[in-house]
């Protein structure tokens, strides 16, 4: 291609992006102490409203309490963390002094397997780094790491893309076409391979929690489950193809205090419908704990009501 050649429809998309949304994505310096003394780690995070609060990764921050921001133009701005979700793996901050407008958050729930994203950070804390690639799978599950770089948690429902990140690339942004951000880059799992937490109605209640209390309450029944597929007369009466297996009830649990049973097929919970984690999970928030939750399973070809009272998940 000649050198004076217009750019690409590719190019022109990840270069637009890449304008709006680099000035918007900020370095992060934050302090921590180890075996070997005082030190710093790298990372990045989304100014994401006009007064300064800016969205990372819970495990870029770790148990600090703040740390400094550098911005593409060259200022910098102390911050504190406001709260931290290690569940989500999500942590907002707030800067002190001006910061850059904020983006633009999109909603990963649209988001389609080949789909076009532009992964926006500061890998290795070079400022202003941006990949391009392509949503590889969607629902994936990711295992988390504390600051000692113990296993901690299992993120569900995460984004998957052939985009390259790298260390400090998380808390950066991960973007559509439109520059509306859709997923916080969390984690490089492998070569060629790399996990973000997206953005939906479940991390806004998440972010709008730690905002206004610094943590997120969550309701807990006691099961673990897997999506499996409903039989066909199932399909053919609730025009839907799937449900969530209950793999395991932990013993003394709400679930299992109100009757779930390992090998049910759940199909609803509070009238919603389930099919992926993430329907259960986004009923899970602070208003459902100590309240009737009807569930509705099948069991052994039957339909079956059964009606739990969650109680509040402890962090460990």
């Amino acid at each position: 291609m000649a050198a004076d050649s217009p750019l690409d429809a590719y190019s022109q998309v990840v270069a637009g992006v890449a304008a709006e949304l680099t000035p918007k994505v900020a370095s992060l310096r934050v302090p921590r102490a180890g075996s070997g003394g005082a030190g710093e780690s790298l990372g990045s995070a989304v100014v994401f409203t006009g007064d300064g609060f800016l969205l990372t990764n819970a495990h870029v921050v770790g148990r600090a309490q703040g740390g400094t921001a550098l911005f593409g133009d060259g200022a910098s701005a102390p911050f504190r963390v406001v709260g931290t979700d290690p569940l989500s793996d999500l942590a907002v901050l707030r800067a002190a002094g001006d910061t850059p407008k904020p983006a633009e958050l999109g909603e990963a729930d649209r988001l389609v397997v080949g789909q076009l994203v532009v992964a926006v950070g500061n890998p290795l804390g070079l400022a202003g780094s941006v990949t391009a690639g392509v949503v590889s799978a969607l629902g994936r599950s990711l295992p988390t790491r504390d600051g000692q770089g113990r296993p901690a948690r299992l993120v569900e429902d995460v984004i998957q893309t052939d985009a390259a990140l790298n260390p400090g690339s998380s808390g950066g942004a991960l973007a559509n076409a439109s520059a509306q951000v859709v997923g916080i880059n969390t984690a490089v799992a492998g070569i060629g391979l790399g996990l973000a937490v997206p953005v939906n109605s479940t991390t806004r209640r998440i972010i709008s929690a730690l905002m206004a209390d610094g943590r997120v309450r969550r309701a807990y029944l006691g099961v673990v489950t897997v999506p499996a597929p409903l039989p066909a007369w199932l399909r053919e009466r609730t025009g839907r193809a799937n449900g969530l297996r209950v793999a395991q009830v932990i013993r003394g649990e709400p679930a299992d205090r109100a009757g779930l049973r390992a090998g049910d097929l759940l199909l609803s919970a509070a009238g919603s419908p389930v099919e992926k984690a993430q329907d259960l999970q986004r009923l899970m928030f602070g208003d459902a704990i100590g309240r009737p939750f009807a569930i509705t399973v099948m069991r052994n070809g039957a339909l079956v009501d059964v009606i739990a009272e969650p109680s509040e998940l402890v962090a460990a």
